[in-house]
């Protein structure tokens, strides 16, 4: 199972058996024209040196990201589908039922007032020291990186 699933999370964006050549002219490879079909589907590109680096980097993900594809039940191509036919063998009712408006009886003087408008602020999540949620990625000019 953990090679199956390191096959969709540790792919770079181009594959050394992809690479034909690295020259003066630039960097030669293969690519896959998908609206193309038979044998012209497989193409040769060459681009500069700049160019590739550039679309490279473009599949680089920032700091702090984590790149996993979808499989399984959730795949986009089937997911309509296969989300239609679990709720029909589960016998689960195709969308959820209304929540019924009940009101919390909580003291009052435990709510803070909103900042904003005055009104009591409503809790929705509280979480625990060692379950702080994950920070948002570093931007290169909150490092102070050169960007």
């Amino acid at each position: 199972m953990l090679a199956y699933l390191s096959l969709y999370t540790h792919r770079v964006a181009i594959s050394n058996r992809r690479l034909i050549a690295f020259d003066k002219a630039g960097v030669t490879f293969h690519y896959k024209d998908y609206r193309r079909s038979g044998p012209l589907r497989h193409q040769v590109m060459t681009l500069d040196v700049h160019e590739f680096m550039r679309r490279f980097l473009l599949h680089v993900l920032p700091h702090g990201f984590h790149r996993i594809r979808h499989y399984g039940l959730f795949a986009s191509a089937t997911r309509k589908a296969n989300i239609a036919r679990a709720r029909e063998l589960l016998a689960a009712p195709t969308s959820p039922p209304e929540p019924v408006a009940v009101e919390a009886a909580e003291p009052p003087d435990q709510l803070p007032p909103c900042p904003c408008c005055g009104r009591r602020m409503r809790i929705i999540e509280a979480f625990e020291r060692w379950m702080q949620p994950r920070a948002p990625p570093r931007t290169p000019a909150a490092t102070g990186a050169p960007s």
